[in-house]
């Protein structure tokens, strides 16, 4: 674990996760709708954030556990870290984060998390922290235009609405899918939620077999 053991991790006004999360997400977005934040501290310092937060089809993804309340789970939308914080980090404030949550909120009886396996990895600290992977499908939303990385859910949205834009007539005017997956982590806080899965529990060695690997923006390739 060596330093990793040091980190402190508390909660944090949204003042100062956000611009934290702009800065060291390699997405630059935050997620507006996140209600909790976690900052991990090193010497003083802060050098991570985890945001959770409503998910954004919240009905849909209720369904997944059977017997869920609307608000007995909730997503961890946003993990960023800076260069600073050593080995184990993530899985350390994972771990942290769950307990911190099962004590303080203890309505929450689970959290899901999405890989995003297009542009940055396929989920490799959720599988070293317990999460249980449920999905791996082909992600077709996030778009290249001319240069710039956007996605559908911004481009549908009610301010690109507001000047005659959509994320299907930005594709007639050549904006294109990058080739990539996404992939659907569940971590269940109350362990007894388990036997409720709605969907089957997938193997790891499926995300190889699907070709979906990915770590740090770069597509795995086997040998």
């Amino acid at each position: 674990m060596g330093r990793a053991k040091d980190i402190q991790l508390k909660a944090i006004p949204s003042k100062v996760a956000m611009p934290f999360v702009k800065k060291w997400h390699y997405s630059g977005k935050v997620v507006k709708k996140s209600q909790l934040h976690f900052g991990a501290f090193l010497d003083g310092k802060l050098h991570g954030v985890m945001s959770f937060g409503p998910s954004m089809d919240k009905s849909k993804i209720q369904g997944l556990v059977r017997g869920t309340g609307w608000n007995e789970f909730i997503e961890l939308n946003r993990m960023a870290f800076d260069d600073y914080l050593p080995k184990n980090s993530e899985s350390r404030c994972i771990s942290i984060a769950m307990k911190l949550i099962r004590k303080n909120a203890p309505h929450v009886k689970w959290v899901i998390s999405f890989a995003d396996g297009t542009q940055c990895g396929d989920g490799t600290i959720y599988r070293a922290s317990g999460f249980v992977l449920t999905s791996i499908k082909v992600n077709r939303t996030i778009l290249n235009w001319n240069g710039q990385i956007v996605t559908d859910k911004t481009l549908n949205n009610s301010n690109y609405k507001k000047v005659g834009m959509s994320a299907g007539k930005a594709k007639k005017m050549g904006a294109f899918p990058i080739p990539g997956y996404q992939l659907r982590y569940i971590y269940f806080i109350d362990k007894a939620k388990k036997k409720d899965l709605t969907v089957p529990i997938l193997p790891f060695s499926k995300i190889e077999e699907m070709g979906a690997g990915m770590y740090k923006g770069k597509a795995k390739t086997s040998e």
